[in-house]
Protein backbone atom coordinates (compact mmCIF):
# COMPACT_ATOMS: atom_id res chain seq x y z
CA UNK A 1 0.00 0.00 0.00
CA UNK A 2 1.40 3.38 -1.01
CA UNK A 3 1.78 6.19 1.50
CA UNK A 4 -0.96 8.20 -0.26
CA UNK A 5 -3.39 5.27 0.08
CA UNK A 6 -2.46 4.77 3.74
CA UNK A 7 -3.17 8.43 4.49
CA UNK A 8 -6.50 8.23 2.67
CA UNK A 9 -7.44 5.06 4.55
CA UNK A 10 -6.41 6.54 7.91
CA UNK A 11 -8.38 9.73 7.23
CA UNK A 12 -11.56 7.75 6.42
CA UNK A 13 -11.02 5.58 9.50
CA UNK A 14 -10.67 8.64 11.75
CA UNK A 15 -13.80 10.23 10.26
CA UNK A 16 -15.73 6.97 10.76
CA UNK A 17 -14.53 6.74 14.38
CA UNK A 18 -15.45 10.38 15.08
CA UNK A 19 -18.94 9.91 13.57
CA UNK A 20 -19.45 6.71 15.56
CA UNK A 21 -18.74 8.52 18.83
CA UNK A 22 -20.83 11.54 17.81
CA UNK A 23 -23.80 9.29 17.04
CA UNK A 24 -23.37 7.36 20.28
CA UNK A 25 -23.21 10.53 22.38
CA UNK A 26 -26.19 12.17 20.63
CA UNK A 27 -28.39 9.09 21.00
CA UNK A 28 -27.41 8.15 24.56
CA UNK A 29 -27.44 11.71 25.90
CA UNK A 30 -31.08 11.75 24.70
CA UNK A 31 -30.35 14.70 22.41
CA UNK A 32 -28.62 16.86 25.01
CA UNK A 33 -25.21 16.69 23.28
CA UNK A 34 -24.53 16.45 19.55
CA UNK A 35 -27.37 18.41 17.95
CA UNK A 36 -24.87 19.87 15.47
CA UNK A 37 -22.00 18.31 13.54
CA UNK A 38 -19.53 20.84 12.17
CA UNK A 39 -22.30 23.47 12.19
CA UNK A 40 -24.84 21.21 10.43
CA UNK A 41 -28.03 20.24 12.27
CA UNK A 42 -28.49 16.56 13.14
CA UNK A 43 -31.53 14.53 14.07
CA UNK A 44 -32.04 11.06 15.43
CA UNK A 45 -34.20 8.95 13.13
CA UNK A 46 -36.21 6.16 14.75
CA UNK A 47 -37.36 3.77 12.04
CA UNK A 48 -38.66 0.22 11.88
CA UNK A 49 -36.32 -2.33 10.30
CA UNK A 50 -37.49 -3.42 6.85
CA UNK A 51 -36.55 -7.06 7.45
CA UNK A 52 -36.49 -7.33 11.25
CA UNK A 53 -39.30 -5.00 12.37
CA UNK A 54 -36.94 -3.87 15.13
CA UNK A 55 -36.48 -0.24 16.17
CA UNK A 56 -33.47 1.31 14.43
CA UNK A 57 -31.73 4.57 15.35
CA UNK A 58 -29.61 6.68 13.01
CA UNK A 59 -28.11 10.15 13.37
CA UNK A 60 -28.48 12.15 10.15
CA UNK A 61 -27.81 15.65 8.87
CA UNK A 62 -31.04 17.35 7.83
CA UNK A 63 -32.64 20.52 6.54
CA UNK A 64 -36.03 21.73 7.76
CA UNK A 65 -38.42 23.99 5.85
CA UNK A 66 -41.86 24.43 7.38
CA UNK A 67 -43.24 20.97 8.18
CA UNK A 68 -40.81 19.20 5.86
CA UNK A 69 -37.45 17.69 6.73
CA UNK A 70 -35.02 16.67 4.01
CA UNK A 71 -32.63 13.71 4.31
CA UNK A 72 -30.06 12.56 1.75
CA UNK A 73 -29.34 8.81 1.60
CA UNK A 74 -25.70 9.26 0.60
CA UNK A 75 -23.95 6.66 2.76
CA UNK A 76 -20.74 8.53 2.00
CA UNK A 77 -20.93 7.66 -1.69
CA UNK A 78 -21.06 3.90 -1.12
CA UNK A 79 -22.39 1.72 -3.95
CA UNK A 80 -25.48 0.76 -1.90
CA UNK A 81 -28.17 2.78 -0.17
CA UNK A 82 -28.06 3.03 3.64
CA UNK A 83 -30.17 0.68 5.74
CA UNK A 84 -32.37 3.51 7.03
CA UNK A 85 -33.40 4.27 3.43
CA UNK A 86 -34.70 0.72 2.97
CA UNK A 87 -36.41 0.92 6.37
CA UNK A 88 -38.27 4.11 5.42
CA UNK A 89 -39.26 2.74 2.02
CA UNK A 90 -40.76 -0.35 3.70
CA UNK A 91 -42.16 1.50 6.74
CA UNK A 92 -42.58 5.23 5.99
CA UNK A 93 -44.02 6.11 9.41
CA UNK A 94 -41.19 7.12 11.71
CA UNK A 95 -40.21 9.28 14.64
CA UNK A 96 -37.43 11.84 14.78
CA UNK A 97 -35.74 13.67 17.58
CA UNK A 98 -34.08 17.05 17.18
CA UNK A 99 -32.27 17.90 20.36
CA UNK A 100 -34.75 16.95 23.09
CA UNK A 101 -37.92 17.36 20.97
CA UNK A 102 -39.59 14.36 19.35
CA UNK A 103 -41.87 14.39 16.30
CA UNK A 104 -43.76 11.81 14.26
CA UNK A 105 -43.37 11.88 10.51
CA UNK A 106 -44.09 10.09 7.26
CA UNK A 107 -41.29 9.64 4.71
CA UNK A 108 -41.47 9.84 0.94
CA UNK A 109 -38.79 9.83 -1.71
CA UNK A 110 -38.78 12.85 -4.03
CA UNK A 111 -37.87 12.88 -7.71
CA UNK A 112 -37.25 15.19 -10.67
CA UNK A 113 -37.47 18.93 -9.98
CA UNK A 114 -38.38 18.53 -6.32
CA UNK A 115 -35.37 16.25 -5.80
CA UNK A 116 -33.05 18.68 -7.58
CA UNK A 117 -34.39 21.57 -5.51
CA UNK A 118 -33.73 19.80 -2.20
CA UNK A 119 -30.45 18.30 -3.46
CA UNK A 120 -28.98 21.72 -4.25
CA UNK A 121 -29.99 23.11 -0.84
CA UNK A 122 -28.56 20.11 1.02
CA UNK A 123 -25.38 20.08 -1.06
CA UNK A 124 -24.86 23.79 -0.39
CA UNK A 125 -25.36 23.25 3.35
CA UNK A 126 -22.90 20.34 3.20
CA UNK A 127 -20.32 22.45 1.33
CA UNK A 128 -20.42 20.29 -1.81
CA UNK A 129 -20.09 17.03 0.11
CA UNK A 130 -23.07 15.36 -1.51
CA UNK A 131 -21.79 16.18 -5.00
CA UNK A 132 -18.49 14.54 -4.02
CA UNK A 133 -20.39 11.48 -2.77
CA UNK A 134 -22.37 11.33 -6.02
CA UNK A 135 -19.11 11.22 -7.99
CA UNK A 136 -17.98 8.19 -5.97
CA UNK A 137 -21.00 6.03 -6.86
CA UNK A 138 -22.95 4.95 -9.93
CA UNK A 139 -26.31 5.00 -8.13
CA UNK A 140 -28.40 8.16 -8.03
CA UNK A 141 -28.36 9.16 -4.37
CA UNK A 142 -31.94 9.27 -3.05
CA UNK A 143 -33.48 12.32 -1.40
CA UNK A 144 -36.30 11.82 1.11
CA UNK A 145 -38.74 14.22 2.69
CA UNK A 146 -40.24 13.62 6.11
CA UNK A 147 -43.62 15.30 6.56
CA UNK A 148 -44.12 16.11 10.21
CA UNK A 149 -47.50 15.30 11.70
Amino acid sequence: MEKKDKVKYMRRYLIFTFLFFHNYIYIYSNGRIGKFLQGRPCLILFSTGAKTNLLRKNVLVFMKEGNEICLVASKGGSPTNPGWYHNLKANPKCEIQIGRKKYTAVAKEVFDEEREDWWSKMDYMNKGGYSNYQQRTKRKIPVLILNLS
